[in-house]
């Protein structure tokens, strides 16, 4: 798998995450990173922007590391841990959206989050540059089912809080002390059907200007400090 950017790149130098190569952009010339790989004695390659610019879509900031691909844990090894709170996404599709949902959940210490494994963006360096580094510190696990899972949960003691504007209250209104998952949907869709009646509770964040909605990752910061703040 592909990383690129400084930010995510000091992230992963830092940790103990494992780095088969880097590629530097000639005259690189950061020395923080440049330090921390030395230290490390990982291998590296030069190329021309133009080189680099053909292995990544994205801003790439004249580095790229290769890392083993992402490995995902399952809900019975997260269950074993008895976590608290817990965030699952009903077929999120923007890497963007799912990067910046996992840099909350490690600045909210979520215990994980749970999402399918088909039909929903999985890590990859996109994600792990918009989680700047927080994906090496969530759990993250994908499931055959959603709706299965959730029942799962519910016989775990779980509490299912879904998000949706229609026939849902507000969600200032709802008691978050017990074991929770916060169920955020699709960002063009929502949660689904049968995940929305599998929820215990539906609530919705009040829209009070013209657009009637919040970007997924947004709407999932504002839910999961709340939770938090009903835990203080």
């Amino acid at each position: 798998m592909l990383v690129y950017g400084r930010n995510v790149a000091k992230e992963i130098l830092k940790g103990k995450q494992k780095v088969l190569k880097i590629i530097l952009q000639d005259h690189f010339d950061d020395k923080e990173i440049i330090s921390l790989i030395e230290m490390r004695k990982i291998s590296v390659q030069y190329c021309s922007k133009k080189e680099i610019d053909h292995l990544v879509d994205g801003v790439h900031q004249g580095i790229i590391l290769f890392i083993p691909d992402y490995q995902y844990q399952s809900l019975d090894k997260i269950l074993e841990s008895d976590p608290k709170f817990l965030v699952l996404l009903d077929h999120l599709e923007d890497p963007h959206n799912l990067g910046a949902i996992i840099r909350t959940c490690d600045a909210a210490s979520v215990d994980a989050i749970v999402m399918p494994k088909d039909r929903e963006v999985l890590v990859n360096g996109t994600v792990m540059k918009t989680s700047v580094g927080a994906f090496s510190y969530v759990n993250i696990c994908t499931v055959p089912n959603l709706v299965q899972s959730i029942q799962k949960l519910k016989n775990n003691g779980f509490w299912i809080v879904g998000t949706a504007l229609d026939n849902s209250v507000d969600y200032r209104n709802v008691d978050y002390s017990g074991k929770v998952a916060l169920v955020i949907g699709n960002e063009a869709n929502g949660i689904s059907r049968l995940v929305r009646e599998s929820c215990d509770f539906v609530v919705k964040i009040p829209m009070y200007g013209k657009v009637n909605s919040l970007n997924a990752s947004v709407a999932s910061g504002i839910m999961i400090y709340e939770v938090i703040r009903n835990r203080k």
